[in-house]
C-alpha cells in the first residue's frame, strides 16, 4: 500500500468526511494540518504543476469572499496565488490528497476508490 497524505485543516467538515471515508475503508493515512504546520512554496508549486492554481484556490470559500476585491483581482498567476495560499491556508480547496505520486483535490469517493 502506498503512503497516503491528506492535507487540510481539522475543523473542516470535508476533511472530517475524507478522514472518515479512509477510516471506514481501513486505509491508513497521514494527516497534515497546514493551519499549524504551514505549507511550503515548493509543495504548493508542485501541486500547481499537477492541477493548476485555479483548482487549488477555493474562490467559493469564506476566506476568498472576505478578501478585498482589489486583492482578489491581483490573483492572476501561479506566483501570486501561491503567496495568497501560504498567507491564508484556509483558502486552499480541501482536501488535497497525495497518493501514488498524484494529487486529488476535493472530496470524491470515486477518485479515492481508484487509487
Amino acid at each position: 500500500m502506498n503512503k497516503i497524505i491528506v492535507y487540510g485543516i481539522p475543523n473542516c467538515d470535508t476533511i472530517k468526511k475524507t478522514l472518515d471515508w479512509y477510516k471506514n475503508k481501513n486505509i491508513s493515512v497521514e494527516f497534515v494540518d497546514y493551519k499549524k504546520s504551514g505549507i511550503s512554496t515548493e509543495k504548493l508549486a508542485g501541486w500547481c504543476k499537477k492541477v493548476g492554481y485555479e483548482v487549488l484556490l477555493n474562490k467559493k470559500s469564506t476566506t476568498w469572499r472576505s478578501l478585498d476585491p482589489a486583492v482578489q483581482q491581483k490573483i492572476t498567476n501561479e506566483k501570486v496565488a501561491i503567496q495568497l495560499m501560504q498567507e491564508y491556508t484556509s483558502i486552499i480547496k480541501r482536501p488535497v490528497v497525495e497518493i501514488n505520486g498524484n494529487i486529488l483535490v476535493g472530496f470524491n469517493e470515486t477518485n479515492f476508490s481508484k487509487q
